[in-house]
């Protein structure tokens, strides 16, 4: 049997990218999927927000976890919009009578001035901080409900960084700190219930708009590694997307997973404990390659994430 077989999830953003991946690989472990985002062959994104207009859609994602071995169900859904999520949970219990497993992977709209906070726009700055942070929260408010009932489960918050350092801009830094923050809360108020809630970091992701970004496919991804822009930006020590689901996997599938609960970890982290690859038979560990190519980046900082206890258990 297959680990998740007869498990239910919902990856809210799975239309490309690590949602994506992720989906792929909850499917290729059994799980029933629900592919959630705003990208429909019925009706596209036109959103302001990160790859409005790009080509890829749930639809495609859900069909990738049936060819993966699971059962994908693709379901337009705008996680900002509060009536929209409260309808998917709906039809999740009213299909399934379950949920094991949520993993959040919403975007908002990208960053549009890099530079000091002082110079900062701080009406804009604050509009996107609620861009990024209410459909996470909006999301996990009304899966938890059905996590409850099962007496068991998991959430999950995709973030960057594996630490609490700072993300380059302000703005950015308070919303990334606060979804994993979001995890945290989750996971203390959640455990009383036997559900776990943690916050996971990709490395640097071959995804299909950065695939496209430099040229190449993930067949002959290896053939940028000495260009300029995609070695700075550590392409050598890349990963695929579905490498951060298998670490989802992982921990779905550890009957001791609220031992982790409250915790911000990586895929690479995971990798080394869990002892899986990525779907090309690699173990990418991008900290261990940024600490020797780049070392001005982690200055210093461990490969593993800071972990929070969770005060309150089941």
């Amino acid at each position: 049997m297959k680990p998740l077989e007869g498990k239910v999830a919902v990856v809210a953003g799975a239309t490309r990218g690590a949602g994506r991946g992720i989906a792929r690989m909850l499917g290729e472990a059994g799980a029933t999927v629900y592919c959630t985002g705003r990208s429909s062959r019925l009706q596209a994104n036109t959103s302001s927000h990160h790859h409005a207009g790009r080509p890829e859609t749930i639809e495609e994602s859900a069909e990738m976890v049936d060819a993966a071995g699971g059962r994908g169900i693709a379901v337009r859904v705008d996680h900002a919009e509060e009536k929209e999520v409260a309808g998917l949970f709906r039809r999740v219990k009213r299909e399934q009578k379950r949920l094991d497993i949520l993993v959040n992977v919403i975007t908002g709209r990208p960053v549009k001035a890099w530079g000091p906070f002082w110079k900062s726009d701080v009406a804009d700055g604050l509009d996107q901080l609620a861009g990024w942070l209410g459909p996470h929260a909006i999301t996990i408010k009304h899966a938890a409900p059905l996590l409850i009932a099962g007496r068991s489960g998991l959430v999950v918050e995709i973030v960057e960084q594996h630490t609490l350092g700072h993300h380059g801009q302000a703005w950015f830094d308070f919303f990334e700190v606060a979804l994993k923050r979001l995890a945290y809360v989750a996971a203390e108020e959640l455990a009383p219930h036997g559900v776990a809630a943690v916050a996971i970091t990709p490395g640097f992701m071959r995804t299909e708009e950065i695939l496209e970004q430099f040229k190449v496919t993930e067949a002959n991804w290896r053939d940028a590694v000495n260009d300029p822009a995609p070695k700075s930006y550590g392409w050598a020590g890349s990963e695929t997307p579905c490498f951060i689901g298998r670490a989802i996997v992982a921990l779905a599938s550890d009957p001791e997973v609220m031992r982790k609960s409250g915790g911000l970890y990586s895929s690479w982290e995971l990798s080394e404990e869990y002892g899986f690859t990525d779907v090309d038979g690699e173990r990418p560990h991008f900290w261990r390659y940024c600490e020797k190519e780049f070392p001005h980046l982690t200055n210093g900082r461990p490969a593993t994430g800071r972990i929070w206890a969770v005060t309150a258990q089941p």
